[in-house]
């Protein structure tokens, strides 16, 4: 009866002892949470940083028409959207692929949290974080990714995620992460990336595998980009649709039969050298910049074009500004071939002249060029600088063909020799009943040829542009077609 009585008493001792771990661990986890959120265990951002967080946000350029973008000015191309703009398919894809369950939890998926120790126990990779984990990554980066420091950075994204679904709509965190996330190629926000791979807004023109295709970049941005890894981001596309069947997004017959479809690209990045009336941008920037240098935020901030997504409406015409460049390229195409065609320019031989004035442009040329700028930077001597110059090396060229340019293995000083050769024009239309600018081509190639001709302040001479302006006043002010000056 002893002996018993013993074994009873150690196993309720046992049964107590693990009671009084479990509470004081759960405890420790409720003081360690208290702890992150008061921020002593590392920053942790107030409600209402939570509630309207800062992005830099692109701001667009837009044409006469008001609904083209001609370009953006930006440090990260991103732009905001509201979640009616957002395509259901983006939204049923983002759910199949990256959080299931997100209209049912509340930040945290328990089910997902513990399904990650046994993942671990397996060795296989797999997260569990929720969109607004994700969300709240984003928001705030991690300090750290040393291995000790997860578990407390883990511990404030779940606070942060509670946070976010206490205080929003899951419809305004689903808007919110699909504005923040990065699709490559320096593109933030479904928007832009829809606009950049599609040439299409992410609304209801967008097609089920389109939006597939940009909700699989998700997983790894550079590994699936569908412009540098087709493959890859075709297979991720088909992952997508998967799910999507999977969790009744999709229906079976249909997912396998887009799966079998290989959609194209419209690959439309705006950069600062690409993309339509890049010359009339550059010259925009610099007035933009001026008008705004006296205007303030309603907070007292100055406003910043690359950050604060402003609306920059302009009086350029889609279709003029199209018609000017490809005028601009057809005339100077041929008016080349009949330059090069003269004797001198074709061998090469143009530059063995003994002419002051032959000298002195390729000489000051070659100084100005960014090869010999940065041999100077290393401190070279000019001996040193043009002994480099002359050496040949693999180098990216303009030529008249498609793509404007060409690889080739060519000397510092031929390459100068070259670029000087190719003829230069510029091209403006200007509504003379308001002044307003129609068109502005500033050269043949911005990438290669920034030197605007359009600019005033380039003072270049207009040509028999003059002689319709000129003969017209003649005639208002009296004179006649027969009249000898």
């Amino acid at each position: 009866m002893t002996v018993i009585l013993n074994k009873a008493n150690k196993g309720s001792k046992i049964i107590r002892g693990l009671w009084l771990c479990f509470v004081g661990f759960l405890l420790l986890f409720a003081m360690l949470i208290f702890a992150i959120d008061k921020g002593w265990l590392g920053y942790m951002p107030s409600m209402a940083e939570l509630e309207n967080p800062r992005a830099d946000l692109s701001s667009d350029i837009i044409a006469k028409d008001q609904t083209t973008i001609v370009g953006r000015y930006f440090k990260e191309d991103r732009s905001n959207i509201t979640y009616k703009d957002i395509s259901p398919y983006v939204i049923n894809a983002l759910y199949a692929t990256e959080d299931a369950r997100f209209t049912e939890h509340s930040g945290i998926d328990p089910l997902a949290t513990i399904a990650i120790i046994y993942y671990a126990i397996i060795h296989k990779k797999r997260g569990s974080s929720t969109i607004t984990q994700q969300l709240a990554k984003n928001l705030f980066p991690r300090e750290s990714e040393a291995f000790w420091a997860m578990p407390i950075i883990k511990l404030k994204e779940m606070v942060m995620a509670v946070k976010l679904e206490r205080n929003l709509t899951k419809q305004e965190i689903v808007t919110l992460y699909l504005s923040r996330v990065p699709f490559g190629d320096n593109v933030y926000g479904i928007r832009n990336a829809s606009l950049t791979f599609y040439n299409k807004k992410p609304d209801s023109s967008l097609t089920i595998n389109e939006a597939a295709m940009l909700i699989g970049m998700l997983k790894g941005n550079t590994i699936y980009n569908p412009r540098t890894h087709p493959a890859k981001a075709l297979e991720r596309r088909n992952v997508v649709l998967d799910q999507m069947i999977k969790y009744k997004y999709l229906d079976g017959a249909e997912g396998q039969m887009l799966k079998e479809k290989k959609d194209s690209l419209n690959y439309h990045k705006i950069t600062y050298h690409d993309g339509i009336a890049p010359y009339f941008r550059q010259v925009l920037e610099a007035e933009v910049k001026n008008a705004l240098k006296d205007l303030k935020k309603p907070n007292g901030e100055p406003y910043d074009i690359y950050k604060d997504g402003l609306k920059i409406y302009t009086t350029i015409d889609i279709r003029m500004q199209q018609y000017a460049e490809e005028a601009m390229e057809e005339h100077l195409r041929e008016l080349q071939k009949q330059f090069m065609a003269q004797r001198g320019y074709s061998d090469g031989k143009i530059w063995e002249s003994n002419k002051a004035n032959i000298k002195s442009i390729l000489n000051s040329s070659i100084k100005a060029s960014e090869r010999y700028k940065s041999y100077m930077e290393l401190n070279m001597t000019d001996a040193q600088a043009m002994d480099s110059m002359r050496v040949r090396r693999k180098t990216r060229l303009f030529a008249w063909k498609t793509g404007h340019q060409i690889d080739t293995t060519i000397s510092g000083v031929d390459s100068v020799k070259y670029m000087k050769t190719f003829l230069q024009a510029g091209f403006m239309v200007l509504d003379p009943t308001n002044a307003q600018v129609k068109a502005w081509v500033g050269g043949i190639d911005h990438k290669f040829f920034q030197y605007d001709h359009v600019n005033k302040n380039t003072k270049r001479q207009v040509g028999s542009t003059i002689k319709p302006l000129l003969y017209t006043l003649a005639i208002k002010n009296g004179g006649t077609p027969c009249d000898m000056l």
